[in-house]
Order: C-alpha cells, then structure tokens, then sequence
C-alpha cells in the first residue's frame, strides 16, 4: 500500500482500513507465538502499513 493511496481514501476508508490491519497483525503475532507462522515478513510489511495510513492521518489532521 503506497501513501498516495492511503491520501485517495476518505476518512472512513482509512479508519476501516487501520483497523483491519490492527486486528491483522494481532492475528499474525498469535500464529507467530504458536509456531504456524511461516512468512515472518508479513509482520513487517503490516506494521509499515499502519504507520503509513497514521502519518498520512497526521498530514491530514485527522488525529
């Protein structure tokens, strides 16, 4: 996911987004912890995705 889509997105997009990568990586740390996880990067490539969909939120002065 670039920025430049995350900044097409409306609001509620966005916040829909977050919230499904957030429970995404819960679930990834979880199958990570028992053992059953066998692309360690996908954590990785989730937090970054957070962190983009927040920065560009903070550009937009939505948080």
């Amino acid at each position: 996911m670039k920025a430049k889509d995350i900044r097409k997105m409306t609001k509620e997009e966005r916040l829909k987004q977050l919230r499904t990568l957030k429970v995404k990586l819960i679930t990834l740390r979880t199958r990570l912890k028992r053992g059953g996880l066998a692309n360690t990067s996908e954590i990785r490539n989730v937090r970054r995705d957070i962190a983009r969909i927040l920065t560009v939120m903070r550009e937009l002065g939505e948080i």
